[in-house]
């Protein structure tokens, strides 16, 4: 019989701890994929959506970057959907990755389980972590609930079989989604059904991708039903290319690539979209979906030497993976326009494949596609998961019987405020957001929604969590022009609102205001990412060093200020600004390595040294980030050239890299040499 539990599981985990206090603010109005560029092998309808939908920031999420290397055991809660075949073990504190699917009968682990929990800043708002499949919603890159809990939920499906219900409020472009996962009796096949719905009266870009961790090995062949994929190339740009021979490498075979990269199959309009990750035996997990669902997409962390310790740096020695993807559109360059009011639903099925061995892994690419194709038709024929997706329409609006685990309260915020202003609901009852998740966060904004202002705390206090949506910086700059709340904290958050909205002179205003109301570190700090942008280094460089020793014990703010020193050519001041800190600040790993690089640029190779093998791990080391090798160049090559009275120049440079490699544990670089020219994958969406 199919059966739902609420368990515990223990592995060894990193810390995740309290969320970066400082708003992320990025220059607003410039989009991350604005300068996408495809060469001419791309057809022109493939290109409509490049970059469309990639000018988000993070806001209103803060950042998820503090966080360590050192692990403990901690037992987290999962959901675990049964029956006879298969059972799916889902990480409800870890945004309801689907962190294992076992075959029962053969005791075969499908997916990629990593044995611990490690954070690395690969995701929107900083902390990710590999293995199991990753549910991807909204907006570009990993999502921003990732490393956050959702709500989960028991709901009575067909028979009095269970559905596992996952949801959640997306603060970023203001849509709820929802997941419900099946495991009817006897099934071979888990089913989710996914729905996304636009409650707005606007077109809303939209993204989805479904991410599926398996182990990687060498006997392991990817197939999907394309026989082109589109690929980064050399100069930056995005080509289709044929498929499985690309550059003399057979690529459905990922140990065969010797770089990190992205192969998105191109599966044509009309053809039933799946992947498959293939042993030598035929057998591995198979995705399918409906056709809505139409991406699919290989990633590989590459053969090379920081690929491999990327793979190990995400989890253990010896434990490599590659992923298969599913998304909404072809490539993760692009969203696409979800109309007004518009609901997109549709099914995905997850099982086990045991295809034809000798055809699957044959010379002829077209034979390996068909034999799995037909196979999955007898395992699952298409028209009927069409039809499944139909039949369970009803049961996606049916209420919940028991809510088993909360989410953050933004949801129930946003359904307060709706009510407040006769609104329509922004979702059915299908997805409940109760009182009961309300916390700490939304405590101040629901004041201002109840009692018409934002209560004030001290300076010294963190200023809590953001806001940017439109109704929310109206009714605060309501109150604040009628006198309700005209303090520093409002006018902080104020400027965070107008800074969003592209009003940068507002935002001036509003930082400038709350300053002259009361003095704080966040005021002084968000003019001074101000002035940056605007090229006045030197006003930046003062503001951040006042907030810094207005707070002295915040490691983000030291970080920022560090940065700023060695921009503006001030890295001699590095060592003062941390003597004035608290002492813990000056330990930490990312600081220790701005240390290292303003000694490297005031000629204190002894400090350089000292610190790149003095065993530091920079635990929030951003994918295709080369700081620690290029440290480790920098130094060498100015020891060289001092021992031997030369100049550094590029045949010196080129000398070092093949004379003086880097220990293996700091070598992050996804090329062979930093010199080399090799396309990479999409930063922020492994």
């Amino acid at each position: 019989m199919s059966d739902l539990r609420v368990d515990t599981l223990q592995m060894p985990a990193a810390r995740l701890g309290p969320e970066n206090p400082l708003p992320p603010l990025s220059t607003p109005g410039v989009a991350a994929s604005a300068d996408v560029r495809c060469d001419d092998t791309v057809p022109e309808a493939d290109r409509k959506y490049f970059g469309y939908g990639s000018d988000t920031g993070v806001l209103p999420h803060r950042l998820q970057d503090d966080y360590g290397r050192q692990r403990r055991p901690r037992a987290f809660k999962v959901a675990i959907l049964e029956n006879e075949v298969l059972r799916a073990t889902f990480l409800l504190e870890l945004g309801g990755r689907l962190w294992s699917l076992v075959h029962k009968p053969s005791a075969r682990e499908l997916l990629d389980v990593n044995p611990v929990f490690q954070p690395a800043n690969l995701a929107l708002r900083n902390a990710w972590f590999s293995g199991g499949v990753e549910w991807n919603v909204a907006v570009r890159a990993h999502t921003p609930q990732t490393c956050s809990p959702l709500f989960a939920a028991r709901v009575k499906g067909y028979g009095g079989s269970p559905i596992l219900r996952l949801y959640e409020w997306d603060r970023m472009r203001g849509i709820p989604h929802q997941l419900d996962f099946s495991l009817p009796d006897g099934s071979e096949m888990l089913f989710v059904r996914i729905r996304l719905l636009n409650p707005h009266e606007k077109v809303t870009p939209m993204y989805w991708w479904s991410n599926i961790a398996v182990r990687e090995r060498p006997d392991l062949r990817v197939v999907a039903p394309a026989e082109r994929t589109f690929r980064h190339n050399y100069d930056g740009t995005i080509g289709v290319l044929p498929i499985p021979v690309v550059d003399g490498i057979d690529v459905t075979y990922p140990t065969n690539v010797p770089t990190a990269a992205d192969f998105f199959w191109y599966v044509e309009d009309g053809q039933r979209p799946w992947i498959t990750a293939l042993d030598a035996e035929g057998k591995g997990l198979v995705q399918t979906s409906t056709s809505r669902l139409r991406g699919r997409k290989l990633f590989v962390w590459g053969m090379g030497p920081g690929g491999r310790r990327w793979q190990e740096f995400l989890s253990v020695p010896r434990h490599p993976y590659i992923e298969i993807q599913a998304g909404l559109a072809r490539t993760q360059s692009e969203c696409l326009p979800m109309p007004a009011g518009a609901e997109w639903s549709w099914m995905e099925a997850y099982g086990l494949m045991e295809g034809d061995a000798k055809a699957a892994h044959g010379s002829d690419w077209a034979a390996a596609r068909n034999a799995v194709a037909a196979r999955l038709e007898e395992m699952l024929p298409e028209q009927w998961l069409e039809q499944e997706l139909v039949r369970t329409a009803e049961a996606a609006d049916r209420p919940p019987e028991e809510i088993i685990h909360r989410g953050p309260g933004w949801g129930a915020l946003e359904r307060r405020r709706r009510e407040a202003a006769g609104d329509k609901p922004f979702c059915s009852a299908g997805m409940v957001f109760d009182d009961a998740s309300l916390g700490a966060d939304q405590e101040p904004w629901l004041a201002l929604l109840q009692r018409g202002e934002l209560p004030h705390k001290s300076p010294d206090e963190e200023p809590g969590a953001w806001m940017v949506q439109d109704e929310w910086r109206h009714m605060l700059e309501d109150a604040v022009r009628e006198g309700r709340g005209d303090h520093w904290l409002s006018w902080l958050h104020m400027g965070v609102m107008r800074y969003e909205a592209d009003d940068i002179e507002g935002a001036r205003e509003a930082w400038e205001m709350s300053l002259s109301l009361e003095p704080s570190a966040w005021a002084y700090r968000n003019l001074a990412v101000l002035a940056d942008q605007e090229g006045e280094q030197s006003k930046a460089v003062e503001m951040w060093i006042t907030a810094c020793r207005m707070a002295p014990q915040l490691v983000p703010l030291a970080v920022e200020c560090c940065e700023a020193l060695i921009r503006a050519g001030r890295q001699a001041e590095v060592p003062d600004l941390l003597d004035s800190l608290s002492p813990d600040v000056a330990d930490h790993p990312r600081v220790r390595v701005l240390t290292a690089r303003a000694a490297l640029d005031t000629g204190d190779l002894e400090t350089v040294e000292r610190i790149l093998l003095g065993g530091v791990e920079l635990s929030d080391l951003r994918e295709g980030e080369d700081v620690l090798t290029e440290l480790w160049f920098g130094m060498q090559e100015k020891r060289l050239a001092a021992e031997e009275g030369v100049e550094v120049d590029e045949a010196l440079r080129e000398r070092v890299r093949r004379e003086f490699p880097p220990p293996p544990e700091i070598d992050f670089r996804m090329a062979a040499k930093a010199s080399d020219a090799e396309p990479t994958s999409e930063a922020g969406e492994t």
